[in-house]
């Protein structure tokens, strides 16, 4: 029989076989599902509706066309978080830098999914020769139920700097948030061959 999973003191059930695979557009109603409470309830996210299991559908299938696109399944097939690359910015020069997104049910936050998740997508990027990771993360000086800072110091755990802070750039909620960016490199930088429309493997 599969494991049944432990508890936390809270009584959210932590699994304890998770399976990583790649993201398939048929998953899109489960992963929006996870991201809804994130722009409903958070600043975490700066979109202000959820969109469409249609919509994400097509952004799954976006992402898999040049990036990884991962999803966390429990023991019984529920996916439980989903992370994925993107370009940083769309210029020739980037080809080698990706900004990476990530997000876990809620019940299951610091229970290593996300560090899973993470490591798996560091790996596929680095074998792809991707080298730069970049994340635009939101930020306050005062944390509450809408953005802690929960994020940062997940980054900073594996290894991510903060590299920028961009003040008061987006408004939810009756209220103006930061940003800030954080880094990661998975490889030494040398001298590339360069050639028009240039993307790694």
């Amino acid at each position: 029989m599969p494991a049944k999973g432990t508890q936390d003191t809270k009584g959210h059930k932590r699994p304890e076989h998770i399976t990583l695979r790649t993201a398939t557009p048929a998953d899109a109603g489960q992963i929006r599902e996870i991201y809804a409470p994130y722009v409903r309830e958070t600043a975490v996210t700066f979109e202000y509706e959820v969109p469409s299991e249609e919509e994400f559908a097509r952004r799954i299938a976006r992402t898999l066309e040049h990036y990884p696109y991962l999803v966390a399944e429990d023991e019984e097939g529920q996916i439980v978080g989903y992370t994925y690359a993107g370009a940083y910015y769309e210029r020739a020069a980037y080809s080698r830098s990706v900004e990476v997104s990530i997000y876990v049910k809620a019940t299951l936050h610091r229970k290593g999914v996300g560090g899973k998740l993470y490591n798996e997508l560091e790996k596929e990027l680095r074998e792809r020769g991707f080298l730069n990771l970049t994340a635009c993360i939101a930020w306050t000086d005062e944390p509450d139920r809408l953005l802690t800072h929960q994020s940062p110091l997940f980054h900073k755990h594996l290894g991510y700097k903060q590299c920028a802070h961009f003040h008061k750039i987006g408004y939810k909620f009756g209220r103006w948030f930061d940003i800030i960016w954080m880094e990661k490199m998975l490889g030494e930088h040398k001298d590339m061959k360069q050639a028009s429309g240039m993307r790694p493997a």
